[in-house]
């Protein structure tokens, strides 16, 4: 067979995410976020093995539902989602995907009927016969995985995690400790095929102390500025991962240094010039609009940007150009703790530099 071999292009990269988590942890929330911010304006698809749980989020998300019934065979999922995708459906939500390994009829329990057939109550034959019983549970397994790496929707696949021991022996001495898994995570163990979280495009482990923050299992360097590690996933996470995937660059603000009371307009012009725009076109749009003068400049991207404020009204705003009314609202009603430090901190700045300009006046006095 002829191989023929073209020039890499990034786009049009299907997301797999795996959330795995106990109860408590908002994996399925978390998904929902997820779904909803790659789907954008469309609904997404749920399937549900959890006797109809999900619809508890259907006055918060736009999504259709589907029951997926046991027996929780492999090709039972990869048919549902196969029926999801061909509906096209942007993005696929699956809650529990837990059960195809430990639910009822899932591998663990077809293993068990395979054996029960092969070997009935004959316990040394069960022995013998116990590599063979896992024959065609983990080769539907196989096919379930590969029909799902082909899959053109993105897929978010929620997992149970539960806590684990194992027995190990340190320097002669028997021990109990939490089980780990291959990511170097203990205690709380994802209830799957031990490959399966390393198949997918990322991962990562929510625990009932933190919901919604990811600790990562499997995350690609190229997605880590995409998830932040240390807040709860979000729409935003889902949007800025679905526009990583289609090859295109994420609308965060380019960090444009402009005046809070010019914000709006230069806004305006941003969208309306999208990334063609340079640093001149946008003083001049700015001019026309405004009747003055506005210094608009682009940062050198060698060096880090100075802080840059991106909450509410003020996004891609400095700090500096903030009016101290709405600093000072922010530090009492504001709910993000690093906008909050940094604002006491510019607003201590201001105060030291009134004093120290009073300070001057008296001197010269």
């Amino acid at each position: 067979m002829a191989v023929t071999f073209r020039r890499a292009v990034d786009g049009d990269i299907g997301l797999i995410i795996g959330l795995a988590g106990a109860s408590g942890s908002g994996k399925t929330y978390s998904a929902m976020r997820l779904a909803a911010g790659i789907a954008g304006n469309k609904p997404f698809a749920v399937i549900d093995t959890e006797a109809g749980r999900a619809r508890h989020y259907a006055r918060q998300f736009a999504f259709d539902h589907a029951d997926l019934r046991p027996p929780y065979r492999p090709l039972a999922y990869a048919d549902a989602l196969k029926a999801a995708d061909d509906a096209g459906y942007p993005v696929i939500v699956v809650d529990s995907f837990s059960h195809e390994h430990a639910g009822e009829g899932g591998i663990l329990d077809w293993q068990e009927e395979e054996l029960t057939r092969m070997a009935g109550t004959d316990w040394k034959r069960r022995e013998a016969c116990k590599m063979a019983s896992w024959i065609k549970p983990k080769g539907d397994h196989k096919k379930m995985v590969s029909r799902l790496l082909k899959l053109q929707a993105h897929v978010i696949l929620c997992f149970r995690a539960e806590q684990k021991i194992e027995i190990v022996t340190q320097n002669g001495e028997t021990k109990v400790v939490p089980k780990k898994i291959a990511s170097g995570f203990s205690d709380w163990i994802p209830i799957c095929e031990k490959n399966i979280l390393y198949e997918l495009t990322s991962s990562f482990l929510l625990t009932p102390d933190a919901p919604g923050i990811p600790k990562p299992i499997k995350l690609q360097e190229q997605m880590r500025p995409f998830v932040n590690l240390n807040a709860p996933l979000d729409e935003q996470a889902g949007r800025k991962l679905a526009e990583w995937a289609k090859g295109g660059k994420t609308t965060e603000p380019k960090g444009i240094p402009i005046t809070a009371s010019t914000y709006g307009l230069i806004e305006d012009v941003k969208q309306a010039k999208a990334e063609r725009a340079s640093a001149q076109a946008l003083q001049d749009a700015a001019q026309a609009l405004a009747g003055e003068p506005v210094e608009v400049t682009v940062q050198d991207t060698s060096v880090p940007p100075p802080f840059v404020w991106r909450m509410g009204k003020w996004k891609s705003a400095h700090i500096a150009d903030i009016d101290t009314s709405y600093l000072e609202w922010f530090v009492e009603n504001g709910k993000d703790g690093d906008h909050k430090e940094a604002t006491r901190a510019e607003l201590e700045r201001r105060q030291n530099q009134v004093s120290l300009m009073g300070s001057e006046s008296e001197e010269v006095a």
